[in-house]
């Protein structure tokens, strides 16, 4: 195991069936491996607060997950939320459909609800959802969330048909340049296509199968 491949995985667990057997199980793993976080749900942001809050495991969260679609108001106040339960870093959808109809002023406010939410509290990583866009649109995604003071740019929630490619982290990389951070998320499931996403440009992986690829082996990622 390579403590330092670890730092980069959120180890996730984001189904809507999560039992609490299953939060205890990632927060194990994640203290023995030394995961950058753990990724839940809002629901289980304070329970991994207190399991976690003496180790070296971060508590990330989503907003607006999956489908980017409440309001900017709604996002800021689960950004709020999160935090003041521990999370000290958050991943929010943009508005996919806004995006798609050319509302940029629109993406790039609600991006900003949540970083403002977030300033000197928590880390914003932004998910563009790859797979519904065209790469111009990814581009101009990753665009507006860098003007909007995002922390990082993501590829997938990993609920909408798709996820992480190279392809899309060497855009992303390369229309963001070096000033912030590249998650790769979405059918991250072993070490050869982890060490590919980071060699591309990724900087932090979203996986479920974190503890098989800091292993070498192969897995299953429902993120």
């Amino acid at each position: 195991m390579t403590k330092n491949l670890a730092k980069y995985i959120d180890h996730t667990q984001l189904k809507a069936d999560t039992k609490q057997e299953k939060i205890d199980l990632i927060i194990g793993e994640a203290i023995a491996f030394h995961f950058a976080s753990v990724c839940v749900n809002p629901y289980w942001v304070s329970y991994c607060y207190n399991r976690l809050k003496d180790t070296d495991v971060k508590v990330c969260t989503v907003i607006g997950f999956p489908l980017g679609a409440t309001t900017s108001k709604t996002k800021a106040y689960e950004t709020v939320d999160a935090i003041e339960s521990g999370a000290t870093e958050v991943d929010m959808v943009i508005n996919v459909g806004a995006l798609k109809s050319k509302q940029y002023d629109v993406v790039k406010q609600d991006i900003e609800a949540v970083v403002d939410a977030a300033k000197g509290k928590a880390l914003t990583k932004v998910i563009i959802e790859t797979s519904l866009l065209s790469n111009e649109e990814k581009v101009k995604a990753c665009e507006i969330a860098k003007e909007a003071g995002a922390d990082f740019v993501k590829t997938s929630t990993g609920f909408s048909g798709g996820g992480a490619t190279v392809e899309d982290i060497v855009l992303m990389r390369n229309t963001v340049g070096s000033d912030i951070g590249v998650k790769a998320s979405g059918g991250v499931r072993d070490l050869k296509t982890t060490e590919a996403m980071i060699d591309a440009g990724a900087t932090r992986i979203g996986a479920s199968a974190g503890v098989k690829i800091v292993s070498g082996g192969e897995g299953n990622s429902d993120y």
